[in-house]
């Protein structure tokens, strides 16, 4: 195995909102870590941890965006993705079935990011 991917950061003009945001979607756990993050990357207080699994890919080809993209595990791709939307957010794409057994779907969180949820195909 080569190196792992470590930790994922979202960053947006509300962090509060954003972290009651993903509380609401995936049932995500907050913790301040007080001044652990460099005031490059967030303001004083502004940065909380969460604990989630992380695995990764890179892809892609002519034609397709560039961008940094992870996506969350859910039992229901479509109830993600309309929770996404209740919540603020934007459905993007999906859900689409994968190679495999998943699905896929892309939405925007209240502040533009963009993530993806993948789940069983039905």
């Amino acid at each position: 195995m080569g190196l792992p991917v470590v930790h994922f950061e979202i960053s947006g003009t509300s962090p509060g909102a954003l972290r009651d945001y993903y509380a609401g979607l995936f049932d995500w756990e907050f913790h301040p870590p007080g001044n652990a993050a460099t005031t490059s990357v967030s303001a004083d207080g502004e940065y909380h941890f969460v604990e989630a699994g992380i695995n990764g890919g890179v892809g892609g080809g002519p034609g397709y965006p560039t961008r940094v993209l992870f996506y969350v595990s859910v039992p229901d791709v479509e109830q993600a993705l309309t929770q996404a939307e209740r919540l603020g957010g934007k459905r993007v794409m999906g859900p689409e079935p994968a190679r495999g057994d998943f699905t896929v779907g892309h939405f925007q969180d209240p502040e533009g990011n963009l993530l993806g949820v993948a789940g069983p195909s039905a």
